[in-house]
């Protein structure tokens, strides 16, 4: 089985990739949409978050805009919170990829925005970077997240440098022109890589 890393900095557009890559059938996981479910009612994360943050947790759940703002520009705070997060997202990989090996999957996909700086990529036979110029990565992130430009950049430097991550990477994926630039880029390299198993 083939382990595809896809990763990239914040508001780079790899959802869009993950996006082209799961309707063409390969399974993807999803770290973000895990950590949604370890913050979720029930979720494995919110005892401890609630611990830790008892403001941010309403009727059994993570609030995750007040959790983020708890966080934010708080380093101390931010590594708390990633050693509550991360063994259980790595426990939740490592158990979809023995489902898709008992099922016999030939090329899946971890989606891990922070694959370089947890170790993860040690799971991946070829790494996939997403890249963007940072003025429209900015421009993502504050609008999706509501954030001022100056949070979203205390979230952007949280992660590996971009040249750094584009350098360790196997391919890198150019964002930003238009979803059609980046779709023939992501059909290319899936051909390569159907093409080499």
């Amino acid at each position: 089985m083939i382990v595809l890393g896809l990763t990239g900095g914040m508001g780079a557009g790899k959802t869009t990739v993950a996006r082209f890559l799961r309707r063409a059938g390969w399974p993807v996981f999803d770290a973000d949409a895990a950590v949604h479910a370890l913050q979720a009612r029930g979720g494995k994360a919110v005892t401890a978050i609630a611990r830790r943050w008892p403001a941010v947790v309403r009727d059994h759940a993570v609030d995750r805009n007040a959790l983020r703002h708890a966080v934010i520009g708080h380093k101390e705070e931010i590594a708390a919170l990633e050693a509550i997060i991360h063994p259980l997202v790595r426990a939740e990989r490592r158990l979809f990829l023995r489902r898709m090996a008992r099922r016999g999957i030939r090329i899946c996909v971890l989606d891990i925005p922070l694959l370089f700086e947890t170790g993860a990529d040690r799971d991946c036979d070829v790494v996939i970077a997403v890249t963007a110029p940072l003025a429209v990565r900015l421009r993502r992130v504050m609008r999706r997240r509501s954030l001022s430009e100056t949070q979203a950049r205390h979230l952007l430097a949280r992660q590996m440098n971009e040249r750094e991550r584009n350098k360790r990477a196997d391919h890198v994926l150019r964002n930003g022109l238009s979803r059609g630039h980046t779709a023939q880029q992501v059909k290319r390299l899936m051909a390569s890589l159907e093409s080499a198993r």
